[in-house]
């Protein structure tokens, strides 16, 4: 019986060491299939061009000839550079306003309303549909040299400050970086405010308020008025090639101001109410506009004559010839009559887009900063030009006629 148990025993023993000693199977783990990158999103399709939207004929609407007057100046100033520019439109051709801008000098007194009647065809554009706002010539307190209490700079266009081709392809405002000569965005209007232009001479002047030069960006033009009431006045000149964002509609989307309660002085007021919060949100309007100094009667506009106040709107030149009238019917009766398109607007995107210029002054601000007008509108172009634009259409390729309207 010993013996047994001690064979049993070592048995025992042997059969838990050789357990003890035994490995796990090794057992392959499936590498995991990585999945497929998404295909990239197609780039939105590009908008219609004026001449997909379509011309309709509409019959020449009464206009006060006091309306119409303002609006002929305009016009009369604005036709050498009618003359010899390319629309970017492609809806008329530079020979078409040779007779229109022949008759309007000649023009008697009193004559203004019949010119624009009998001249032009009247066409809707699109469905021609109107909005509308305002900007003016803002007077903000600013020196020429810094100063105690003036301390903004107003930068003049920076030298390294180009049009170049992007990586991708594409062109636009940009810088060259000074090693590989490659094309990079600009500075954003944080890195300029942080101070990635100062002393290096670009300083046009100097502002005493931040909110009040970011304004002035905004309606791009204005004077800055001393101490001594002297006065600069001050253009736009160029532009960071940085996307603009428009800081009333990020207020309204965040519930900080109403529906309808985003106007200027209201922003202005937040702003100032809440220096921290509002200087972050300027930032994220990542537009920066240069500056150059204005002599003359009154702001150039981008046919680069001067603007008319209660005369000139901003329009967008992919869709509405620069130089050429327009007939506006809204909700704000102030806007109603003849404009004459003489001015673009980084905001200003789209068909019948307009921002009415009001000039300077207290009514001039406050009639331009509440403007925000719905209705019709109608273009006014040289009799025959519609007809001929879209025949040319007609015989062109839509992707050569695509590119063609690209600005």
């Amino acid at each position: 019986m010993r013996l047994s148990s001690r064979a049993l025993a070592a048995a025992t023993a042997l059969l838990l060491s050789a357990c003890a000693t035994r490995q796990p199977p090794i057992v392959a783990v499936p590498v995991p299939t990585p999945s497929p990158a998404p295909a990239p999103a197609p780039p939105p399709p590009p908008p219609p061009t004026a001449l997909q939207l379509g011309l309709t004929a509409a019959a020449p609407m009464t206009v006060d000839e006091g309306v119409a007057q303002r609006a002929l100046v305009a016009f009369r100033i604005s036709c050498p550079s009618l003359m010899r520019r390319k629309d970017g439109s492609l809806l008329t051709a530079t020979i078409d306003w040779q007779p229109v801008c022949t008759a309007a000098s000649t023009v008697v007194p009193g004559g203004a309303a019949a010119f624009f009647r009998d001249n032009f065809e009247w066409d809707r554009l699109g469905e021609g549909k109107l909005f509308a706002t305002g900007y003016y010539e803002p007077e903000i307190a600013g020196t020429r040299v810094a100063q105690t209490g003036y301390a903004v700079p107003v930068y003049r266009t920076p030298p390294d400050l180009v049009r170049c081709t992007r990586a991708d392809g594409t062109s636009g405002r940009g810088r060259l970086d000074p090693v590989t000569s490659q094309c990079l965005p600009y500075y954003t209007r944080a890195e300029i405010e942080d101070g990635v232009l100062a002393n290096k001479g670009l300083e046009l002047g100097w502002a005493a308020d931040p909110v009040d030069l970011f304004f002035v960006e905004i309606q791009g033009s204005g004077r800055l008025v001393d101490p001594a009431g002297n006065v600069v006045r001050i253009g736009y000149d160029n532009q960071n090639g940085q996307t603009y964002v428009a800081i009333g509609k990020l207020l309204r989307d965040r519930g900080i101001l109403p529906p309808g309660g985003a106007n200027m002085e209201a922003i202005k007021a937040w702003l100032r109410a809440n220096p921290d919060q509002g200087r972050a949100l300027m930032r994220e309007n990542l537009s920066y506009i240069f500056f150059k100094e204005l002599t003359g009667t009154g702001p150039l506009g981008a046919l680069g004559v001067p603007v008319t106040a209660q005369a000139t709107v901003a329009a967008d030149p992919l869709y509405t010839p620069l130089g050429a009238p327009v007939f506006v019917q809204a909700d704000r009766p102030e806007i109603n009559g003849l404009w004459v398109a003489q001015d673009v607007g980084g905001a200003i995107k789209g068909a019948n887009r307009f921002d009415t210029f009001w000039g300077a002054g207290a009514d001039a601000t406050r009639i331009a900063g509440g403007m925000a007008a719905k209705g019709q509108a109608l273009l006014l172009l040289p009799k025959g030009s519609a007809a001929k634009a879209l025949a040319a259409r007609a015989a062109t390729p839509p992707a050569a006629a695509s590119a063609q309207a690209q600005p």
